[in-house]
């Protein structure tokens, strides 16, 4: 196994060592983000939490990764400063789930996918792969050597994405 970065939630991070593998665990309602430029072997990760900074600008502004909308322009231009280019990247996303709202009274799951799928349409971003919704949490790699994306599933098998 290799050596592992750990992503948290509301938190991300972009390597370029291929030595490593980049994880993100339990997304529940979050989504997990993954990008990988398979020419300069740049990936990265961002663990979601929130859809929209303007719930929490005190919380914007020390932790932007919590929200979709201040999150992903921290991902790509990550990436970009380690010479990653949009036009390369394979995009997948990861989890969404309704986990702690057995009512669907507040989706933050929904509104989290809904956000990340808004911003990557008005920015031209196609996403290659998901594994979204229901009601699990989940646990997302990437193997940044080789761009391999994985999804552990409470109960399942490991599965490539």
């Amino acid at each position: 196994m290799k050596p592992r970065i750990t992503v948290g939630v509301g938190d991300v991070a972009v390597s370029d060592d291929t030595s490593k593998e980049i994880v993100t665990f339990s997304l529940g309602s979050c989504i997990g983000v993954v990008l990988y430029d398979p020419r300069v072997k740049v990936g990265g990760l961002l663990h979601i939490m929130l859809p929209d900074s303007n719930l929490n600008l005190e919380r914007a502004t020390k932790q932007p990764a919590v929200f979709a909308d201040t999150g992903l322009p921290i991902l790509f231009r990550s990436a970009y400063a380690l010479g990653a280019k949009k036009g390369r990247m394979r995009v997948v996303l990861v989890g969404g789930s309704q986990v702690m709202d057995a009512t669907g009274h507040f989706n933050i799951g929904k509104r989290n996918y809904t956000a990340v799928r808004k911003i990557f349409w008005r920015n031209n971003v196609l996403v290659d792969a998901e594994d979204i919704g229901g009601n699990v949490n989940r646990t997302v790699g990437i193997d940044v050597a080789t761009g391999q994306v994985w999804v552990k599933t409470n109960g399942m098998e490991v599965k490539a994405l």
